[in-house]
């Protein structure tokens, strides 16, 4: 189950590594935007914004066992190029066995908090029903977000992002059957798209467990096997943490963006700012994938001293990702109405929409960069760098922008759109100074291997 990505073409390598990653993460990304396009159709622009909402919560949720399974996928990229099986066996054991954990306690938090969380963050009164519906459903199913992630960041450390990119694809497939039933038939709104996700993600866990088992995977999956050994937890949280946060911390800005829609616009507003979020994040997959796609090659060939192949990957998917995304920002620039009408027909709704992407949509000529260097400091263990970007792109610079040309200068949610590129490019400017710096060349998880 194992691939080295220490040797060969280095471009192959990415290729082939890149396109299961990328084609997993569209379809993944599909989950929420299959929701918000049948229930923007089918229920409304009060349900398409409770499950924009509700969505959103979920999401820093998520972001957080991300975040930490970015520590294990470095660890066990990094003892599949030092060929260190032992290691590999126990930071397996120590991901698997924590992450479901985690997610029983986050599920019982954010259930016993959900009405103060919606509160806090100005829900509309015309949507704080379904968004409750949509967040209490899919908190349920949280422990399978986290399962399946643990999973696929082991597969993809060992250099395996086809078998991921199988499981979600079937998932996917079986959330929209569920959703036009659950939403289109029986009429259950963002109760029913969040019942669907739910089923589906569950589905994609136990694929990922049942291929592992008969494949002969070096964990057996067995009760006395789920062990925590401590050095490896400890390197997990030492690598994992800083992303950890730094998700966390891009997630929580998202909802205070949300809160300064909220504070400019409707509920149509909050729906618009919900279909242009869904198509973003369809947009920014190809990135997001080059970009753990180079942290995976990374971490491998940093572990077997091989800085010039770990630089090779990075310079060829910034290109790659840099192209695709300078059509995507076309695509936005030329058809906004007509993406956001996809989402729903209400005119006001498509005005917002189409405000919010001619000014967020420059982001995507930015973010190549970002990302693709933070794939490569990422493999090398530098998380807590990472970590220092992500709170000056999300908090310290992206939502007082958005505030400040939203609201303060009353440019609405095209002022709002302006904050994401702002921040972009802020932190490429810190970024490059680390390059520069050549600090990023120490391993920081050089201790592990």
């Amino acid at each position: 189950m194992k691939t080295d990505l220490t040797q060969g073409s280095v471009l192959k390598k990415l290729t082939l590594f890149a396109l299961p990653f990328l084609a997993s993460n569209i379809v993944q990304s599909l989950y929420n935007v299959a929701d918000m396009l049948i229930v923007g159709n089918f229920s409304g622009a009060a349900s398409m914004s409770g499950v924009n909402i509700g969505g959103q919560i979920v999401f820093i949720l998520t972001n957080i066992v991300i975040g930490l399974c970015v520590g294990g996928t470095v660890l066990i990229g990094q003892y599949v190029g030092a060929k260190n099986d032992d290691k590999l066996h126990k930071v397996t054991s120590t991901l698997l066995t924590m992450l479901p954990i985690a997610g029983l306690g986050f599920t019982v938090i954010a259930l016993i908090f959900r009405m103060p969380i919606l509160a806090l963050i100005k829900t509309p009164p015309e949507s704080l029903a379904e968004s409750e519906r949509y967040l209490s459903v899919t908190l349920t199913g949280l422990v399978f977000i986290f399962g399946y992630n643990a999973l696929a960041a082991i597969l993809r450390g060992m250099g395996n992002s086809k078998s991921p990119f199988y499981f979600v694809m079937i998932a996917c497939g079986t959330n929209i059957a569920l959703d036009l039933l659950f939403v289109a038939v029986f009429g259950w709104g963002a109760f029913g798209a969040a019942l669907a996700t739910v089923i589906s993600q569950g589905l994609s866990m136990v694929l990922c467990i049942v291929y592992m088992v008969k494949n002969n995977f070096h964990f057996d999956f067995k009760l006395s096997s789920f062990k925590i050994y401590k050095d490896q937890l400890a390197m997990i949280f030492k690598i994992g943490l800083p992303s950890c946060l730094s998700n966390s911390i891009v997630s929580i800005s998202f909802l205070f963006v949300t809160v300064v829609v909220n504070m400019v616009g409707s509920v149509n507003g909050s729906a618009a700012v919900g279909a242009a979020g869904k198509f973003n994040s369809f947009a920014f997959m190809p990135v997001m994938a080059i970009s753990a796609s180079i942290s995976a090659m990374s971490a491998q060939n940093i572990g077997a001293n091989r800085l010039d192949r770990a630089v090779k990957a990075c310079r060829i998917g910034t290109v790659f990702s840099f192209i695709i995304m300078a059509v995507f920002f076309g695509i936005v620039q030329l058809f906004p109405s007509q993406i956001i009408r996809m989402f729903g027909s209400d005119p006001e709704m498509i005005s917002y929409g189409v405000a919010y992407f001619r000014s967020f949509s420059f982001d995507f000529l930015v973010v190549p960069f970002v990302f693709c260097i933070n794939g490569l400091l990422i493999g090398g263990g530098h998380t807590f760098f990472t970590l220092i970007n992500s709170m000056l792109s999300s908090v310290l610079l992206r939502v007082p922008i958005c505030w400040f040309f939203g609201v303060y200068l009353d440019w609405g949610l095209f002022g709002i759109g302006m904050g994401a590129p702002v921040a972009s490019a802020g932190v490429l400017l810190v970024i490059t100074g680390y390059l520069l710096s050549g600090k990023w060349k120490i391993n920081k998880a050089q201790n592990a291997v």
